[in-house]
């Protein structure tokens, strides 16, 4: 099946597939998954990361299965999750079926390092009577070497993608989704492009070992940012070396700014100059924390996107930021609240953020 992508946010027409309860492609909303950093052999410690995790939005949460211990604790850990969770199985089909046996939600396969056709087809058997989704997950460092000696490295995920995918097709099995994962921007986005004229699964994005918080969420930003806006993705995790949470909330925020999800406020401040007389990077930051301990709103609460305004001085207060829901301008002394350009009241420094949040709350 192929089919034209557009910009402008028109999302590609796919397939859907079910991880526990929550639905991927189609036109459901785009989920945000994360990986958990801690291992499956530390339970309560991972259980407090997964906690943490669904507190920042985390609506799915991927889990590596390194070992037959690991795959055995799935049991117990289902039990506490409250979000659907994947075994990340490489090398070892039997750790994919000891996950399943355990209740594991879905299973991430790499063609790369997974190679022998039977293993595929048995797994597909298996997930196919239980209804569990395989996302056949390429790394453009785990390749198999036919494919590179024929193709450029985007072709080549794409191809030894569609290999695997076929095998699963042979056994009547559908539920699948795809990533195609390289740190190089232009060589996921290419990949991405190729497979979507492929094939109509649904699509889980990323830009595979970023790197540090500062450049990997620049990296992320950038990559997923050009595929989003291109229609293609249904799930997106950031991979950065950084706590997990953090992953989550830069997840957001790349949706977020591309107009597709709603759950969180958008700040719109200014970036100082000579003009300004207060600490205006000092007030953002507590405006920033406030919104972050205030967590993510229900998905469909919010009509429109949520915005707020703090600008450092009159030039480029309500006039300039009237787009904004609600926001404050600041003078040397005191600063004024508006919403939608309309000036409410003027508040003191030392209230104002207070204000601000009270304003927030009317809405």
């Amino acid at each position: 099946m192929t089919y034209s992508v557009s910009s402008k946010n028109k999302r590609r027409k796919t397939t859907v597939v079910s991880v526990g309860d929550v639905k991927i492609g189609g036109t459901n909303p785009i989920v945000v998954q994360a990986m958990a950093k801690t291992g499956v052999k530390d339970i309560r410690a991972l259980i407090r990361e997964i906690k943490d995790l669904v507190k920042a939005g985390a609506r799915i949460v991927r889990l590596a299965i390194p070992d037959e211990k690991s795959a055995r604790a799935i049991k117990e850990i289902k039990r506490k999750a409250t979000v659907p969770l994947i075994a990340d199985i490489h090398f070892n089909a039997k750790l994919a079926e000891r996950a399943i046996e355990n209740g594991i939600d879905g299973i991430r396969l790499n063609p790369g390092n997974m190679r022998k056709h039977q293993d595929w087809e048995r797994l597909a058997e298996i997930c196919r009577e239980r209804n569990i989704p395989i996302r056949v997950g390429v790394n453009s460092g785990s390749v198999s070497k036919e494919y590179l000696k024929k193709y450029p490295l985007p072709q080549a995920m794409v191809e030894n993608a569609l290999h695997y995918i076929k095998v699963l097709e042979k056994k009547s099995f559908t539920q699948i989704k795809i990533s195609l994962k390289a740190s190089s921007i232009a060589d996921t986005v290419e990949a991405y492009r190729l497979m979507a004229k492929a094939t109509s699964y649904p699509f889980h994005l990323g830009i595979t070992a970023s790197g540090p918080y500062f450049p990997g969420t620049i990296k992320s930003s950038i990559g997923l940012g050009i595929l989003l806006y291109e229609g293609l993705g249904d799930t997106i995790r950031v991979s950065l070396t950084t706590p997990s949470v953090l992953e989550v909330d830069t997840a957001y925020e790349v949706l977020s700014y591309l107009g597709l999800n709603n759950n969180r406020p958008e700040i719109i401040s200014c970036p100082t100059c000579g003009r300004c007389e207060i600490n205006l990077i000092r007030v953002v930051a507590e405006v920033e924390k406030r919104i972050k301990k205030m967590g993510t709103v229900p998905l469909g609460t919010v009509p429109n996107f949520f915005k707020i305004a703090i600008m450092g001085c009159p030039v480029n207060g309500p006039g300039e930021a009237k787009e904004a829901d609600i926001g404050l301008a600041c003078g040397k002394k005191k600063a004024v609240l508006f919403k939608h350009g309309k000036v409410i009241k003027t508040v003191s420094h030392d209230k104002m953020v207070d204000a601000l949040f009270k304003g927030i709350q009317c809405f």
